[in-house]
């Protein structure tokens, strides 16, 4: 039986219904944690991205300090979050949440999403925004009071890369580059608040790492041991999943994305700043390798005024993006209520059907609405 259809959208129906400037204000970060790598499901909250502390070779090779690294192979994660934790992928953003601020008011928040799908939802609206072409994606969406959760739906949650195959450096350069404060860690996530064309929004997204005030290994932090994590506990009857605590909280401004590519291909900035835009992250390290993993000296950059000048420069499509969010909740008015987003890239189109499925969150987390 086919599901039922709620409602359907085309590119060239949205229609900007937000009168003031489409942007971001009122930026507050909420929480963060580390997954651990374990047998059960585990978070350490609030966890620590890795620091960047790239060690140049003190020699030169072809007249420049070079970092060698392998390319990329093994198992890699495409969404950590369903991966290791399928029965509720959605379900370590709230407990963080709830761990760092007891009293959030979580019934005074209209979209709690990954950054991954505003990004594709920005992508459909204009494709320059992201340099590979959109694919066929799902979205499952419920509605609990105001508050429309999104939770980020994939086919596979792991790759596995051979190592005949070659598929770039991105993940060994960022191993060599970063050193990792939390014991036994396979990714650091991290919950953001603001304000968005007048919908309050929560955003979860993945950070490679951060800079610490001296930038490098020479700063106090570089050199202190990572975090020790207390042994991990249940955090609910309803649920598998465990949490210690340990780590530090990084500040926003602080907060690293690590881009890599060939000299002759450099980063293309308008394809970058999106997403930055998305999780409002401000630093941005370009690394460029010459041959075989031969990584050039490269800093971080403060690229905070040039993300403003893409959410001034990109208006239009940032006042469809608020249109969009705002059909997706009108599309769905019922507290309870679940469905399932689509969109189908052969024409182009967006659909919102009924959908019947297991509840997004452990019991207990619906209380707090």
């Amino acid at each position: 039986m086919q599901p039922t259809i709620i409602s359907t959208l085309f590119t060239n129906e949205l229609r900007p219904d937000f009168e003031a400037a489409a942007t971001i204000s009122q930026v507050q970060h909420l929480a963060s944690y580390n997954w651990i790598e374990s047998d059960h499901p585990t978070i350490a909250i609030p966890g620590s991205p890795n620091l960047w502390s790239p060690r140049w070779p003190t020699q030169k090779r072809r007249g420049k300090k070079l970092l060698k690294v392998p390319k990329d192979s093994g198992l890699l994660y495409i969404a950590q979050n369903a991966a290791r934790h399928p029965a509720s992928p959605m379900e370590p953003l709230f407990r963080s949440l709830y761990f760092t601020r007891p009293a959030f008011d979580i019934g005074a928040v209209d979209i709690v999403t990954d950054r991954n799908n505003i990004r594709k939802l920005l992508t459909f609206i204009n494709p320059r925004h992201n340099r590979s072409r959109l694919e066929d994606f799902t979205i499952q969406i419920e509605r609990q009071g105001r508050t429309m959760l999104l939770c980020r739906q994939e086919i596979w949650t792991r790759d596995f890369i051979p190592r005949q195959q070659f598929r770039g450096f991105g993940h060994e350069f960022e191993n060599a580059a970063t050193s990792r404060r939390i014991p036994d860690s396979t990714g650091h996530y991290r919950i953001v608040s603001y304000d968005f064309a007048g919908l309050s929004c929560l955003v979860r997204y993945e950070t490679d790492g951060y800079i610490s005030s001296g930038e490098g290994v020479d700063s106090a932090m570089g050199r202190s041991s990572p975090s020790i994590l207390d042994p991990p506990t249940a955090i609910s009857p309803y649920s598998a999943l465990r949490i210690c605590a340990g780590g530090q909280t990084v500040p926003t401004q602080s907060i690293l994305e690590i881009k890599t590519k060939a000299r002759r291909e450099p980063v293309d900035l308008q394809q970058v700043l999106p997403q930055m835009w998305v999780s409002q992250t401000s630093q941005l390290a370009c690394a460029y390798y010459i041959r075989d993993g031969w990584f050039e000296r490269c800093q971080p950059k403060d690229l905070e005024s040039e993300i403003r000048k893409w959410e001034q420069n990109y208006q239009d499509d940032l006042q469809r993006l608020a249109a969009l969010l705002r059909w997706i909740i009108a599309s769905i008015p019922t507290s309870g209520q679940q469905a399932t987003l689509e969109y189908y890239s052969r024409r182009n189109q967006l659909v919102i059907s009924h959908a019947e499925r297991a509840a997004m969150l452990p019991p207990d987390l619906y209380d707090r609405w």
